[in-house]
């Protein structure tokens, strides 16, 4: 199985691409994608070196052709760290490693953070991966610590994890987001013995799996619920097209989320969860043939309709595990699936050439286009996902 923590077991020094041909995109045909991706992210490295010391410092994305950067208590803030843990996994070139190292331990002291939920993403792409290299009594007491932050936010009489705090649009709003910080709390319980971040998932996805999917299985992205009796106030798609759309990312998370969740817990409602949020994406006609969604599932696709490399990267890594879980036809599909999209993001439409994208591996991600922020840019977890993806296919197919 591909839990996300076991032992590390050398890979490859190199993988070579045979491209497929997306939408509009020249077909990369001999292209050592892991040297290439060396190469970006040495020159992300080398631009970053003077923010060391200041408060912004995390590369998250590019805006008005500069790099964006973000401080530690970022939800973004773990990606890159993880991102340099699995070059050094895909490369064995011993830089990655060093680099890595150093910015998961600047990362420390946001086990102690309870502003929202968004710990989970931040611990486990940095402590998490590390860990897979160098367990210690040091990174674990990190997990269980960073567990008992998250904790801060559950609202037991609602059943869920708090997501955001109260403000002038919602009451307690968890986002379908939420599911992918659950990992940390199963890995916390792991290292401890105490099974109370273990029942803590388990509630929250439960009540995720009530409330926030529709009769398709797409997932509403926000959920409003009045924190003392658990009733639903109000069901919204903050960063989709309209309330009612799909928006492509939040697909994705829940996808990655009911995966994991049935990986902890082998409880049979997980999995079918996952297969028909799978469906719903593999099978969606809005859908381009190269499988990079747009950035919503209900956009009709034009040729400057935004696609979100992100979303895809996080189905792609989703599916090479959920493949294991599956009996032999559909792992065969999944798999198939996954592997187009990981063809399709090493072409030329999104591989960014080197000394481009500022250092950035993957072009053509959206953060929240409603609200004109990162739209059609470089973001870091669609680097870190598409890395992860191509890790573990790697790890599949040795």
């Amino acid at each position: 199985m591909l839990k996300k923590h076991f032992l590390f077991i050398p890979v490859l020094l190199s993988i070579f691409l045979i491209g497929c041909k997306p939408v509009q995109s020249q077909e990369n045909k001999s292209v050592n994608v892991i040297d290439v991706v060396q190469q970006q992210y040495d020159i992300l490295y080398d631009s970053i070196q003077s923010r060391i010391g200041q408060k912004f410092y995390i590369p998250r994305a590019i805006k008005n052709g500069h790099i964006k950067y973000a401080r530690s208590y970022d939800w973004t803030s773990g990606f890159y760290a993880g991102s340099l843990w699995y070059l050094y996994d895909l490369s064995q070139n011993d830089k990655w490693r060093v680099r890595a190292l150093d910015y998961t331990e600047r990362l420390d002291s946001v086990k102690y953070y309870t502003g929202n939920h968004d710990i989970g993403f931040m611990m486990e792409s940095s402590f998490g991966n590390a860990m897979r290299l160098y367990p210690s009594k040091k990174y674990d007491d990190v997990i269980v610590q960073s567990a008992k932050s998250l904790l801060t936010r559950f609202r037991p009489k609602a059943g869920i994890i708090q997501s955001w705090d109260k403000g002038k649009e919602w009451d307690c709003p968890v986002i379908i987001d939420n599911m992918m910080n659950l990992e940390l709390l199963f890995h916390a319980s792991e290292i401890s013995g105490d099974n109370q971040y273990r029942n803590v998932a388990i509630t929250h996805a439960n009540t995720t799996l009530k409330n926030h999917f529709r009769a398709d299985n797409s997932s509403y992205h926000v959920v409003d619920y009045d924190i003392e009796t658990g009733t639903v106030i109000v069901k919204e798609t903050h960063q989709g097209l309209a309330h009612e759309s799909a928006w492509a990312r939040g697909q994705s998370w829940g996808l990655y989320g009911y995966t994991v969740m049935y990986r902890e817990t082998k409880d049979p409602k997980y999995l079918d969860q996952a297969n028909k949020i799978a469906a719903f994406i593999m099978n969606h006609p809005n859908l381009p043939t190269d499988k990079i969604p747009y950035w919503d599932y209900d956009v009709k696709g034009k040729k400057d309709t935004k696609r979100d490399a992100s979303a895809g990267a996080i189905v792609a890594s989703a599916l090479i595990e959920l493949q294991d879980y599956v009996d032999a036809a559909l792992s065969k599909k999944y798999l198939e699936f996954a592997e187009t999209v990981i063809k399709s993001l090493k072409s030329n439409e999104y591989l960014a050439k080197v000394g481009t994208n500022k250092g950035f591996i993957l072009e053509h991600s959206v953060g929240t286009l409603p609200y004109k922020v990162e739209v059609d840019v470089p973001l870091n977890y669609a680097d870190y996902y598409f890395l992860e993806a191509m890790y573990r296919l790697k790890q599949f197919k040795k």
